[in-house]
């Protein structure tokens, strides 16, 4: 009987990791989203006008300060009003599941890329007004333009990378606790990598044969809004991935295991196990 109950708890333990990794694959596509604020987001900044009177210049990276700024702002609303106020709709202890929580959390950062695209379509705008190809030459328009992607992936934030680091450390089995934390940095370090490739591939293959590249050295020469599209296409595509994930995945039970005249005896209490709908 030992012995089944340790084979047992060994098929248990493999079937909750292929689970986990089933929904780390799903989130690498929002972890290259969450990439754009360190690279391409700075990137944009650059052309506009920093100006914050006349004799100071804001450094286009500073901007993602605006990030965490959004995001400590929005913890206490969470924690304090939508976490009560969804816990007396649903009865869950936390107000939504966690799944839940980070499928709201895509979804923001998908409205977030939509924002970024419809601000680059509008500098692409003031480029062609004032006939801008120099890519030294500053649009005349200002940085705060780019603050409402910046505070969307902030309050995204809230959902999805708390979200993220709640479940796998919640999900991950008892005797591997580590393993959620694993999942997690692994998870933004290959979506920074990610990032990285399909910004490569990208210009590679719209400048090919002498194109114009949607992410050239001159940005204002470019077609960012582009990318910033096959960005939100390829992130619908994968939130649908994301759903069906969801839908398969069994929430962790409470396992309380009682040795009685060498028979195991399990009682299994369901944390949750309703599939995701936002």
């Amino acid at each position: 009987m030992n012995n089944l109950g340790l084979a047992t708890t060994e098929v248990e333990v493999a079937k909750r990791v292929l689970g986990l990794t089933l929904i780390w694959l799903v989130t690498l596509i929002p972890s290259t989203l969450g990439a754009q604020v360190n690279t391409l987001f700075v990137k944009q900044g650059t052309t506009l006008d920093r100006k914050l009177g006349s004799h100071f210049q804001i450094p286009a990276a500073s901007l993602g300060g605006f990030v965490t700024l959004s995001l400590l702002l929005s913890i206490p609303i969470y924690d304090q009003y939508f976490v009560p106020f969804m816990r007396k709709k649903t009865g869950n202890p936390r107000g939504i599941t966690i799944l839940q929580r980070l499928g709201i959390g895509f979804l923001i950062q998908i409205v977030a890329i939509a924002v970024a695209s419809a601000v680059e379509v509008k500098r692409m705008h003031v480029i062609k007004e004032f006939h801008i190809t120099n890519p030294k030459q500053v649009v005349p328009m200002s940085i705060f333009w780019l603050l409402p992607q910046y505070c969307l992936l902030g309050i995204g934030g809230v959902f999805d990378a708390i979200g993220l680091l709640e479940f796998f450390y919640d999900q991950s089995p008892e005797e591997m606790q580590s393993l959620g934390t694993t999942f997690f940095t692994s998870g933004i370090g290959l979506g920074n990598f990610l990032n990285s490739f399909l910004m490569t591939m990208i210009d590679k293959i719209t400048s090919k044969g002498g194109g114009k590249s949607w992410i050239g050295d001159n940005l204002n020469d470019s077609r960012l809004d582009y990318y910033y599209g096959f960005l939100m296409v390829i992130s619908i595509v994968n939130m649908g991935l994301f759903l069906w994930a969801a839908s398969k995945y069994i929430y962790k039970s409470d396992e309380t295991k009682e040795f009685n005249g060498g028979c195991v005896q399990m009682e299994v209490k369901s944390l949750d196990t309703s599939p995701l709908t936002i």
